[in-house]
C-alpha cells in the first residue's frame, strides 16, 4: 500500500493503513508546534524523529504543517526555513545543504486528476522535489509536484513553480521562469546598488 505513495500512480489517499501511519507523523508535529522558542534542544530532538533525514544545524521555524510531519522528507545540512513552512510531502522532498526557504512557502508533492469523475472519487498521485544546495526560496513560493530547482537558484517572492529550473539563475513569476543568470553584478552588489564590502569576497 505505502509503495504507491511513491510510484506515480493513482491511489485512494484516505485507505486505513495510509491515515493510520499518518495520524502517528502529525501526533509528533503537533508536539513540535506546542514548543516553546527556548526548548530549541527538544526542538532539534523531535525534528531528528520527524523527518526522513535532517542535516546539522538545520532549523524550521514552527509553525510546520505537512501531511506527514516531514516522514518522507531528506532535509540537507545548514538550511533554514521561516515560520509557516506548509510540506504537502506524500512523496519523497529533498531539500539541499544551505538552502533558505522564506516565510510560507507550500512544497507540494500531491496532485489530482483533471478529469472531473476522477476526482470526485478522491484520486491522487504524486511526484517528487528536489531543491538543490544553497537555493533561497523567497516568501510566498508554491513549487509544484515532479520539481526539481538547481543548485544556488533563487525563486523571487511569491513565485508559482510548475517546471524544472536550471541551477545558477534568478527566476520569478506565475509561472515561474528563469528572469537571469547569476552574473557579474551579483558579485559586486547584494541589494540593488549596495555594494558588497571587500572583506566579504
Amino acid at each position: 500500500m505505502f509503495d504507491v505513495l511513491h510510484s506515480g500512480e493513482l491511489y485512494y489517499p484516505l485507505a486505513g493503513e495510509i491515515t493510520e501511519l499518518q495520524i502517528q507523523c502529525q501526533e509528533k508535529m503537533f508536539d513540535y508546534n506546542r514548543t516553546r522558542p527556548s526548548e530549541g534542544e527538544k526542538r532539534a530532538a523531535l525534528l531528528k524523529e520527524m523527518f526522513a533525514a535532517f542535516g546539522d544545524e538545520s532549523f524550521i521555524e514552527p509553525p510546520l504543517h505537512a501531511n506527514w510531519g516531514g516522514h518522507f522528507v531528506r532535509v540537507g545540512h545548514h538550511v533554514f526555513a521561516n515560520f509557516g513552512l506548509t510540506l504537502v510531502d506524500d512523496t519523497h522532498i529533498d531539500i539541499g545543504d544551505c538552502t533558505m526557504i522564506g516565510p510560507n512557502v507550500v512544497l507540494a508533492t500531491a496532485g489530482h486528476p483533471v478529469l472531473p469523475e476522477l476526482r470526485e472519487r478522491g484520486l491522487q498521485y504524486n511526484a517528487p522535489i528536489v531543491i538543490g544546495r544553497n537555493c533561497w526560496l523567497g516568501a510566498g513560493v508554491l513549487v509544484m509536484p515532479g520539481v526539481t530547482i538547481g543548485d544556488n537558484t533563487v525563486v523571487g517572492a511569491g513565485s508559482v513553480v510548475t517546471r524544472d529550473l536550471p541551477a545558477n539563475v534568478v527566476a520569478v513569476g506565475n509561472p515561474c521562469r528563469v528572469l537571469r543568470e547569476i552574473g557579474d553584478k551579483d558579485r559586486q552588489t547584494y541589494f540593488r546598488d549596495l555594494h558588497i564590502p571587500p572583506e566579504l569576497l
